[in-house]
């Protein structure tokens, strides 16, 4: 028995444990006509993912990685899910990996503490009240190196720090910030990264086939093919807030969901801005071929009692037949879930908004409709927030049958931002949220 096979066996023996999954449902896709009523939406089921050591996980992938997890149990699964074909089983994709903000000299430093962790895609059964990992595929190069979570580009990605942010890390242009998966026919895996932000094709062996990432980007020393095939508008993400969202339509179109709105002309647009994007993107054509603006809900009707719009983020997006799509708008704490359809003549592609010389910029209009931005129209399906038993920092959500979402959250690894996240010995103080999956039932059908 290999070395890989022997150790994924002593890990799957491990895991009889359950995720917290937020799985939450609400689609009247069919019937437009039909609003939400968010308080007939139930939670149907609840599962967790017990404990298991993050270096046990990743070294049983990629034997060697990990020399010390820290005390950091696997998690970060949440950020995203997406059906694998038979009842209760999913494919997950994890994020960068464990990572914080701590202060330094009035500064925050954006911390690593394994860092030679690397992202991988994880099939996952729901079995009553537990979460049980059947499968992991570890993200690797063109020459099977793992990709790493570490951030790319000096002075256009945050700075890497160890875990007590006194030691600086080197980049590396491998590295994926990974966030939403879809799976295609042919077994391949698409998932969408915060880093570039960049569209990711991944064999079903975990390799990166290519990298799509916005004109202009000029990443240099991959290991792996790099694309510039994304507009060049892109290039002003918010740092930590790159794609966030993947939906595959029924005739295979991928839909990628900018995760807040760009920080364009500077920092202070993109926080006070309630407009994000849309992109769609042909895997026949390998191109993008149409860009929507979605508006957010005021945070305040989002998440009652905030007032920080920066807070409003755009997760999980979901394909509900033709053009449709489910899309999640929320906070750290809460969640509303919006259906879209998305029309030929909301493209704004190509155009003046796409062109970051434009002023006052997309991100900068008040009100969208009035500089005619064809805005999407939407319909709330549910509000989260007041559904029972439904946790915080919801990133994944996928259709489990014609009534039942499934919802999934990001656990964060178990950590926190601060000096306090790690002991005087340099082992994780655990936040004790879980990742947690959850079903929910909606009133009427998706």
């Amino acid at each position: 028995m290999s070395p890989y096979a022997a150790g994924w066996r002593r890990v799957h023996r491990s895991l009889a444990i359950g995720v917290p999954f937020a799985v939450v449902a609400a689609l009247a896709a069919a019937h437009p006509a039909v609003s939400a009523a968010s308080a007939d939406a139930h939670v149907t089921r609840t599962a967790t993912l017990g404990d298991l050591p993050l270096g046990e996980f990743s070294n049983a992938l990629l034997p060697g990685r990990v020399d010390d997890d820290r005390g950091v149990d696997l998690g970060g699964i949440g950020s995203d899910i997406y059906p694998a074909g038979r009842k209760g089983e999913f494919w997950t994709v994890t994020d960068r990996g464990p990572n914080g903000q701590i202060k330094v000299n009035g500064s925050k430093r954006r911390t690593f503490p394994v860092p030679g962790f690397d992202p991988a895609i994880v099939k996952i059964r729901v079995q009553g009240d537990t979460v049980r990992v059947l499968k992991a595929v570890p993200i690797t190069t063109a020459s099977g190196r793992p990709v790493t979570g570490l951030p790319n580009q000096r002075g256009r990605d945050e700075a890497p720090y160890s875990y007590d942010a006194r030691t600086p890390l080197s980049y590396d242009p491998n590295g994926l910030d990974t966030e939403g998966i879809v799976r295609s026919a042919d077994g391949s895996f698409w998932v969408v990264d915060e880093y570039g932000p960049s569209l990711v094709h991944v064999s079903a062996s975990g390799r990166v086939l290519t990298r799509y990432v916005p004109k202009g980007l000029n990443l240099t020393g991959a290991d792996y093919p790099v694309v510039e095939a994304l507009p060049s508008v892109l290039l002003h993400r918010k740092i930590n807030r790159g794609f966030e969202g993947l939906a595959q339509l029924p005739g295979g179109d991928l839909v990628m969901a900018l995760q807040s709105p760009l920080s364009l002309p500077d920092t202070a647009a993109g926080e006070a801005s309630r407009t994000t994007r849309l992109l769609r993107f042909s895997q026949r054509k390998q191109a993008v071929t149409a860009e929507y603006a979605y508006r957010f809900d005021p945070v305040g009707v989002v998440d009652p009692g905030e007032d920080d719009t920066s807070e409003l983020k755009m997760s999980s997006v979901v394909a509900v037949g033709g053009d449709r799509l489910l899309v999640e708008e929320r906070t750290d704490r809460t969640a509303r879930l919006q259906l879209v359809r998305l029309e030929r003549s909301a493209d704004i592609l190509g155009g003046r908004w796409d062109d970051d010389t434009t002023s006052p910029s997309l991100e900068q209009l008040d009100d969208p409709a009035p500089a005619g931005v064809p805005v999407l129209r939407k319909r709330l399906v549910v509000d989260l927030g007041t559904v029972a038993g439904v946790p915080g920092k919801i990133e994944g959500v996928a259709r489990v049958d014609h009534d039942t979402l499934a919802l999934i959250n990001d656990n964060d690894f178990g950590m926190t931002d601060g000096t306090g996240a790690f002991d005087a010995q340099g082992r994780l103080v655990d936040s004790g949220v879980e990742t947690t999956v959850v079903y929910v039932r909606l009133p009427h059908t998706l």
